[in-house]
């Protein structure tokens, strides 16, 4: 393990919800919650504001607005987290050739590996420079721990939140991690930590002293000698610049369980679309197709597919999808679905299994497309607004999202219903602006892309 505090941890602060007070300045200083605003909606990120009041993310949201009545609640918009997220990790990559992100807003940064450091003093000041630099270019605020191992710097990024940086000086890190529930050490989930409570340890210094052969002997000799090492602050896992991901996956929760077959069948095709959509996005592919269905019954099945060799075809996919849906009885009703696909690899091989050809193959992509401009877009890990079971003609407007007026200009939803939507003029380089209310079907507004959170920035894609 080094000697110097090189290896650097970033955590944006509270960053779906930061973004959306940085795009909003009606909502600066105030409680904001981001994530699912339907009946079974789960919160993704509060605010600090929303946070006092007990909100905290993957708390279901329908809990968070009894705690914050008062609170914005706002549907994601991922085009906007990734566009944001990307200028965080182009700032990281000037420093050094080995970041390892963990997420859309936190990584690892190895400052020895790029020369950007080499000391406790070095370090200090890249850090200071990377949370200014990462103001200057988003307009957000961002928390950095460093210290000689990822264990002890990702903890020392939480200890420095909000928007602060901790540097965990090399020879304090027993004393330091001694009080610490064992919680923070990583691979203490839920169930080993309520393991090891029932065995009397519930701190850092209690496992160091329980021993390596006890640990083993309660935990398993991988998992109880690893634990071991990191409880003596002994962490030599490298920061590694690429985490190839193992499956790409897309999934959707429904207000309202599905009950309609045909209905069903419609959601797998749309699902498949949009992860032949990713994987095509990420240059990959994949031979293994998975549908995930979670009935009325909170009952979860997974079932799967395995083809003759690699594909990103969205008719290989959306084909092997709906042979998969045909073997499990949904007549009680459905309530998630999702499709994913596994056994990534670089090159395709094209047309396995596909029935669809010619006309037929068209019209139900150009049909699953259309479907999907009226589902919330995202990653399956970020997917936390579920799809309402509007009919296709009908206009939504998530709350949150980026409008334009033909005669009032840039805008975002506050909130729309009974054939009514309200929206607030204004813009993240404007004063808080005026509120005014439309017809859900007005001609002169649409939804739009995200403008840039600080002047002079590139931009975002649509929301």
């Amino acid at each position: 393990m080094r000697s110097a505090p090189t290896i650097l941890h970033l955590d944006m602060d509270a960053f779906y919800a930061s973004a959306e007070q940085a795009a909003k300045p009606s909502l600066r200083g105030k409680a904001v919650v981001v994530g699912g605003l339907g009946p079974r909606g789960v919160v993704a990120t509060a605010s600090y504001e929303a946070r006092r009041f007990g909100v905290h993310s993957a708390m279901p949201t329908a809990q968070a607005r009894r705690l914050a009545p008062h609170a914005a609640y706002l549907t994601p918009r991922f085009t906007l987290y990734r566009d944001v997220s990307n200028q965080v990790m182009g700032l990281l990559r000037e420093l050094s050739p080995l970041v390892e992100p963990l997420s859309l807003d936190e990584a690892f940064v190895d400052l020895e590996a790029g020369g950007a450091a080499f000391d406790g003093g070095s370090a200090r000041e890249v850090g200071e420079r990377l949370r200014a630099d990462i103001r200057r270019v988003t307009g957000l605020s961002g928390s950095v721990g460093l210290a000689v191992s990822k264990m002890l710097a990702k903890i020392g990024s939480e200890r420095a939140k909000p928007d602060g940086l901790v540097l965990i000086e090399p020879g304090t890190e027993r004393q330091l991690l001694a009080p610490l529930p064992v919680r923070v050490l990583p691979g203490v989930g839920p169930a080993t930590g309520d393991h090891l409570r029932r065995a009397g340890i519930t701190t850092v210094d209690e496992l160091a002293e329980a021993g390596q052969d006890e640990l083993v002997r309660l935990l398993g000799r991988a998992h109880g000698t690893g634990l071991y090492a990191m409880a003596l602050a002994l962490d030599e896992r490298p920061v590694v610049s690429e985490r190839e991901g193992k499956s790409v996956s897309v999934e959707d929760t429904y207000d309202l369980d599905i009950h309609d077959r045909i209905r069903v069948r419609g959601e797998v095709a749309r699902l498949a679309e949009r992860c032949t959509r990713r994987l095509r996005e990420a240059g990959r592919s994949g031979r293994t197709v998975v549908l995930k269905v979670r009935r009325y019954d909170f009952s979860t099945l997974t079932r799967s597919e395995t083809l003759r060799g690699p594909t990103d075809d969205p008719a290989v996919v959306r084909e092997a999808a709906a042979r998969l849906l045909e073997g499990v009885d949904t007549t009680g009703g459905v309530r998630l679905l999702g499709v994913g696909v596994s056994g990534l690899a670089d090159y395709t091989q094209e047309d396995l299994f596909a029935q669809a050809a010619g006309e037929r193959a068209a019209a139900e992509a150009e049909a699953a497309a259309e479907a999907d401009e009226l589902a919330p877009q995202g990653p399956a890990a970020e997917v936390v607004d579920p799809v309402a079971p509007a009919a296709p003609e009908e206009r939504r407007w998530p709350a949150g999202h980026d409008v334009v007026h033909a005669a009032h200009g840039p805008g975002w939803v506050q909130g729309s219903g009974v054939g009514r939507v309200t929206v607030r003029f204004e813009t993240p380089t404007s004063a808080p602006g005026r509120v005014r209310t439309f017809r859900t079907d007005d001609p002169e507004l649409s939804l739009s892309a995200p403008l840039p959170l600080v002047e002079g920035d590139g931009g975002a894609g649509e929301g």
